[in-house]
Protein backbone atom coordinates (compact mmCIF):
# COMPACT_ATOMS: atom_id res chain seq x y z
CA UNK A 1 0.00 0.00 0.00
CA UNK A 2 1.31 3.25 -1.10
CA UNK A 3 1.29 5.50 2.25
CA UNK A 4 -1.45 8.55 2.24
CA UNK A 5 -0.55 11.84 1.29
CA UNK A 6 -2.30 13.89 4.05
CA UNK A 7 -2.57 17.62 2.39
CA UNK A 8 -4.02 20.55 4.68
CA UNK A 9 -5.25 23.71 3.20
CA UNK A 10 -6.41 26.90 5.09
CA UNK A 11 -10.32 26.47 4.98
CA UNK A 12 -12.86 24.62 3.52
CA UNK A 13 -13.19 27.05 0.65
CA UNK A 14 -9.61 26.01 -0.80
CA UNK A 15 -10.38 22.54 0.01
CA UNK A 16 -13.26 22.51 -2.62
CA UNK A 17 -10.47 24.37 -5.09
CA UNK A 18 -7.84 21.39 -4.25
CA UNK A 19 -10.43 19.18 -5.51
CA UNK A 20 -11.75 21.27 -8.42
CA UNK A 21 -8.01 21.14 -9.48
CA UNK A 22 -7.08 17.54 -9.00
CA UNK A 23 -9.92 16.50 -11.21
CA UNK A 24 -8.86 18.62 -14.04
CA UNK A 25 -5.56 17.38 -13.78
CA UNK A 26 -6.51 13.72 -13.57
CA UNK A 27 -9.39 13.28 -15.97
CA UNK A 28 -6.92 15.17 -18.33
CA UNK A 29 -4.43 12.24 -17.63
CA UNK A 30 -7.02 9.84 -18.04
CA UNK A 31 -8.28 10.70 -21.67
CA UNK A 32 -4.83 11.52 -22.87
CA UNK A 33 -3.78 7.75 -22.05
CA UNK A 34 -7.11 6.00 -22.21
CA UNK A 35 -9.52 8.42 -24.20
CA UNK A 36 -11.59 8.31 -21.72
CA UNK A 37 -12.25 9.06 -17.14
CA UNK A 38 -14.36 7.78 -14.59
CA UNK A 39 -15.29 9.43 -11.66
CA UNK A 40 -17.36 8.37 -8.50
CA UNK A 41 -18.95 11.32 -6.84
CA UNK A 42 -19.62 11.60 -3.03
CA UNK A 43 -22.89 13.52 -0.89
CA UNK A 44 -21.76 16.13 1.77
CA UNK A 45 -21.58 19.90 1.66
CA UNK A 46 -17.53 19.96 1.35
CA UNK A 47 -17.96 18.08 -2.15
CA UNK A 48 -20.70 20.21 -3.31
CA UNK A 49 -18.66 23.03 -2.37
CA UNK A 50 -16.38 21.73 -5.30
CA UNK A 51 -19.16 20.45 -7.58
CA UNK A 52 -20.30 24.21 -7.94
CA UNK A 53 -16.63 25.19 -8.45
CA UNK A 54 -16.14 22.78 -11.35
CA UNK A 55 -18.94 24.06 -13.16
CA UNK A 56 -17.92 27.73 -12.89
CA UNK A 57 -15.97 28.84 -16.10
CA UNK A 58 -12.85 28.97 -14.36
CA UNK A 59 -12.96 24.78 -14.34
CA UNK A 60 -15.64 23.93 -16.45
CA UNK A 61 -13.77 24.83 -19.73
CA UNK A 62 -10.53 22.70 -18.55
CA UNK A 63 -12.76 19.72 -18.58
CA UNK A 64 -13.23 17.23 -21.76
CA UNK A 65 -17.51 16.51 -20.40
CA UNK A 66 -18.33 14.28 -23.27
CA UNK A 67 -15.25 12.03 -22.07
CA UNK A 68 -16.32 11.99 -18.31
CA UNK A 69 -17.93 8.82 -16.40
CA UNK A 70 -20.03 9.67 -13.84
CA UNK A 71 -20.81 7.01 -10.64
CA UNK A 72 -21.56 7.69 -7.42
CA UNK A 73 -20.20 5.85 -4.02
CA UNK A 74 -23.41 5.54 -1.97
CA UNK A 75 -27.43 6.66 -2.21
CA UNK A 76 -30.76 7.63 -0.41
CA UNK A 77 -33.48 5.41 -0.84
CA UNK A 78 -34.74 8.28 -2.06
CA UNK A 79 -36.34 9.50 -5.47
CA UNK A 80 -33.74 10.97 -7.96
CA UNK A 81 -35.52 14.32 -7.11
CA UNK A 82 -35.81 14.22 -3.57
CA UNK A 83 -33.29 16.75 -2.08
CA UNK A 84 -31.96 13.85 0.00
CA UNK A 85 -30.67 12.17 -2.85
CA UNK A 86 -26.77 12.49 -3.98
CA UNK A 87 -27.36 11.88 -7.42
CA UNK A 88 -30.32 15.43 -6.91
CA UNK A 89 -27.47 17.31 -5.04
CA UNK A 90 -24.86 16.44 -7.87
CA UNK A 91 -27.27 17.06 -10.34
CA UNK A 92 -28.24 20.54 -9.23
CA UNK A 93 -24.49 21.72 -8.37
CA UNK A 94 -22.51 19.98 -11.11
CA UNK A 95 -23.78 18.11 -13.67
CA UNK A 96 -26.99 19.53 -15.38
CA UNK A 97 -24.68 22.86 -15.69
CA UNK A 98 -21.78 21.33 -17.83
CA UNK A 99 -21.75 19.85 -21.12
CA UNK A 100 -21.84 16.02 -20.18
CA UNK A 101 -24.03 13.51 -21.97
CA UNK A 102 -26.97 12.18 -19.99
CA UNK A 103 -25.55 8.47 -21.17
CA UNK A 104 -22.59 9.01 -18.96
CA UNK A 105 -24.05 9.84 -15.79
CA UNK A 106 -24.64 5.93 -13.82
CA UNK A 107 -26.89 7.12 -10.60
CA UNK A 108 -27.85 4.21 -8.31
CA UNK A 109 -31.79 3.75 -8.20
CA UNK A 110 -32.81 5.17 -4.84
CA UNK A 111 -36.23 4.53 -5.56
CA UNK A 112 -36.16 0.72 -6.35
CA UNK A 113 -35.63 -1.77 -3.72
CA UNK A 114 -32.22 -1.50 -2.17
CA UNK A 115 -31.21 -4.89 -2.76
CA UNK A 116 -32.21 -4.68 -6.34
CA UNK A 117 -30.39 -1.57 -7.04
CA UNK A 118 -27.37 -2.70 -5.41
CA UNK A 119 -27.27 -5.95 -7.50
CA UNK A 120 -27.90 -3.97 -10.73
CA UNK A 121 -25.42 -1.30 -10.09
CA UNK A 122 -22.84 -3.88 -8.72
CA UNK A 123 -23.49 -5.95 -12.13
CA UNK A 124 -23.00 -2.63 -14.52
CA UNK A 125 -19.92 -2.13 -12.29
CA UNK A 126 -18.60 -5.84 -13.13
CA UNK A 127 -19.25 -5.38 -17.27
CA UNK A 128 -17.85 -1.87 -17.46
CA UNK A 129 -14.64 -2.48 -14.87
CA UNK A 130 -14.13 -6.04 -14.96
CA UNK A 131 -11.67 -6.37 -12.60
CA UNK A 132 -10.39 -2.90 -12.80
CA UNK A 133 -11.80 0.33 -10.45
CA UNK A 134 -12.47 4.15 -11.19
CA UNK A 135 -9.83 6.32 -12.26
CA UNK A 136 -10.58 8.59 -9.45
CA UNK A 137 -13.35 8.41 -6.48
CA UNK A 138 -13.95 10.92 -4.03
CA UNK A 139 -15.29 9.95 -0.40
CA UNK A 140 -15.81 12.42 2.49
CA UNK A 141 -15.71 11.46 5.96
CA UNK A 142 -18.50 11.82 9.03
CA UNK A 143 -18.10 12.67 12.64
CA UNK A 144 -18.72 9.10 13.62
CA UNK A 145 -16.03 7.90 10.98
CA UNK A 146 -18.07 6.53 7.98
CA UNK A 147 -17.43 7.04 4.52
CA UNK A 148 -19.97 6.58 1.20
CA UNK A 149 -22.65 4.49 3.34
CA UNK A 150 -20.48 2.62 5.22
CA UNK A 151 -21.40 3.03 8.51
CA UNK A 152 -19.74 1.56 12.07
CA UNK A 153 -20.89 -1.95 12.72
CA UNK A 154 -23.04 -2.56 9.59
CA UNK A 155 -23.10 -5.48 8.09
CA UNK A 156 -21.47 -3.70 4.71
CA UNK A 157 -18.62 -3.58 6.46
CA UNK A 158 -17.91 -7.03 5.89
CA UNK A 159 -18.78 -7.31 1.99
CA UNK A 160 -15.68 -9.01 -0.19
CA UNK A 161 -17.64 -10.30 -2.60
CA UNK A 162 -20.00 -7.57 -4.51
CA UNK A 163 -19.15 -4.23 -5.25
CA UNK A 164 -22.19 -2.23 -4.50
CA UNK A 165 -24.55 -3.45 -1.34
CA UNK A 166 -27.21 -2.33 0.28
CA UNK A 167 -26.34 -1.46 4.03
CA UNK A 168 -28.92 -1.57 6.62
CA UNK A 169 -27.90 1.76 8.86
CA UNK A 170 -29.58 0.69 12.57
CA UNK A 171 -28.50 3.78 13.76
CA UNK A 172 -30.56 6.02 11.65
CA UNK A 173 -32.99 3.44 10.84
CA UNK A 174 -32.56 3.33 7.13
CA UNK A 175 -30.91 1.52 4.60
CA UNK A 176 -28.40 2.90 2.19
CA UNK A 177 -26.89 1.91 -1.30
CA UNK A 178 -23.19 1.65 -1.40
CA UNK A 179 -20.15 0.71 -2.97
CA UNK A 180 -18.64 -1.77 -0.97
CA UNK A 181 -14.95 -1.03 0.62
CA UNK A 182 -12.95 -3.35 -1.68
CA UNK A 183 -14.40 -2.31 -5.15
CA UNK A 184 -13.38 1.54 -3.63
CA UNK A 185 -10.02 0.40 -3.09
CA UNK A 186 -9.68 -0.30 -6.87
CA UNK A 187 -9.70 2.99 -7.99
CA UNK A 188 -6.35 4.26 -9.21
CA UNK A 189 -6.97 7.69 -7.42
CA UNK A 190 -9.05 8.39 -3.59
CA UNK A 191 -9.43 11.48 -2.50
CA UNK A 192 -10.94 12.61 1.01
CA UNK A 193 -12.09 15.59 1.55
CA UNK A 194 -12.88 16.68 5.27
CA UNK A 195 -13.18 20.17 6.94
CA UNK A 196 -14.51 21.62 10.27
CA UNK A 197 -13.26 21.38 13.59
CA UNK A 198 -16.00 18.63 14.92
CA UNK A 199 -14.18 15.83 12.77
CA UNK A 200 -10.36 16.87 14.12
CA UNK A 201 -10.65 14.55 17.16
CA UNK A 202 -12.41 11.73 14.44
CA UNK A 203 -9.90 12.63 12.23
CA UNK A 204 -6.41 11.86 14.66
CA UNK A 205 -8.42 9.05 15.60
CA UNK A 206 -8.33 7.53 12.04
CA UNK A 207 -5.46 8.70 10.67
CA UNK A 208 -3.06 7.69 14.25
CA UNK A 209 -4.88 5.81 16.38
CA UNK A 210 -5.10 1.65 16.37
CA UNK A 211 -6.88 -0.08 13.64
CA UNK A 212 -10.50 -0.45 14.25
CA UNK A 213 -12.55 -0.19 10.80
CA UNK A 214 -15.88 -1.89 12.64
CA UNK A 215 -15.97 1.45 14.33
CA UNK A 216 -13.94 3.62 12.05
CA UNK A 217 -15.48 2.53 8.75
CA UNK A 218 -13.10 4.56 7.00
CA UNK A 219 -9.84 2.95 7.87
CA UNK A 220 -11.05 0.30 5.38
CA UNK A 221 -10.40 2.34 2.51
CA UNK A 222 -6.70 1.41 1.76
CA UNK A 223 -6.64 1.32 -2.36
CA UNK A 224 -4.72 -1.78 -3.69
CA UNK A 225 -1.96 0.02 -5.80
CA UNK A 226 -3.63 3.62 -6.30
CA UNK A 227 -3.17 6.70 -4.78
CA UNK A 228 -5.33 7.53 -1.43
CA UNK A 229 -4.85 11.67 -1.03
CA UNK A 230 -6.53 13.38 2.05
CA UNK A 231 -7.61 16.93 1.69
CA UNK A 232 -8.09 18.47 5.05
CA UNK A 233 -8.49 21.98 6.30
CA UNK A 234 -6.75 23.80 9.12
CA UNK A 235 -9.73 22.99 11.96
CA UNK A 236 -9.67 18.97 11.15
CA UNK A 237 -6.44 18.91 11.01
CA UNK A 238 -6.55 20.28 14.43
CA UNK A 239 -4.64 23.20 13.51
CA UNK A 240 -7.84 25.94 13.90
CA UNK A 241 -6.09 28.81 16.79
CA UNK A 242 -10.20 29.56 18.03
Amino acid sequence: MITPEIKVLPDPAEVAHEGARRFVELSEAAIELAGRFSVGLAGGSTPRAMYELLATPQYQTQVDWPNIDVFFGDERCVPPDDPQSNYHMAREALLSKVPIPGDNIYRMRGEADPNEAAKEYGQMLKEKFGDNGLDLIYLGMGGDGHTASLFPITAALRETKHRCVANHVPQLNTWRITLAAPFINRARDVIVMVASADKAKRLAEVLEGPRDPERLPIQLIQPVSGKMSWLVDAAAAGMDEA
